[in-house]
């Protein structure tokens, strides 16, 4: 039964017989999948479902990037190395003294580590996906203050407006 539960898992995330381009599409493409493996096993791991479906927006994050990048994010321990650097260089230097130097240390070890960095390739298709990718994660800045126009009339008939940003 575990053999069976472990290929269906690795089987949600098989992308390559699908004819769907990296994006939302293909996120919810495989959200479906994840729902049908959760509702398939729930009743025989219930744990192991709950944690599948709690966790599918970080296991399927991977697929809004270009085709070529989906091997190197989705097995990349990138994220875990550059820590363990940041971390050892910190102990070495005990405390730091401000948040520029704090920044200045994260920088230069991802610095180093891109370095290294070898398979990804960037295309114009993947350079303008990861463009969209960008705008629609970042959101435009909320206005502190909401917009107010008040009309007004005066006794000799003309409009005046007003407003205030």
């Amino acid at each position: 039964m575990q053999a069976e539960v472990k290929d269906a898992y690795w089987k949600i995330f098989d992308t390559e017989g699908l004819k769907t381009p990296p994006g939302p599409r293909l996120a919810e493409l495989v959200d479906a999948r994840i729902s049908e493996m959760a509702g398939r096993y729930s009743a025989t791991y219930p744990s192991a479902m709950k944690c599948l479906t709690t966790d599918r927006e970080g296991l399927t994050a991977y697929l809004r990037f270009p085709a070529a990048h989906h091997h190197r994010i989705r097995h990349s321990n990138f994220i875990e190395r550059t820590f363990g650097e940041t971390r050892r260089r910190t102990k070495v230097i005990g405390r730091l003294p401000g948040e520029t130097s704090c920044l200045t240390l994260v920088w230069a070890v991802l610095d180093r580590a891109s370095r290294g960095w070898r398979g990804v390739n960037m295309t114009s298709d993947g350079l303008r996906l990861l463009q969209d990718l960008r705008r629609s994660l970042l959101e435009p800045p909320r206005q502190l203050r909401p917009r107010t126009v008040t009309t007004s009339q005066p006794a000799d008939g003309r409009e005046t407006v007003s407003t205030v940003a």
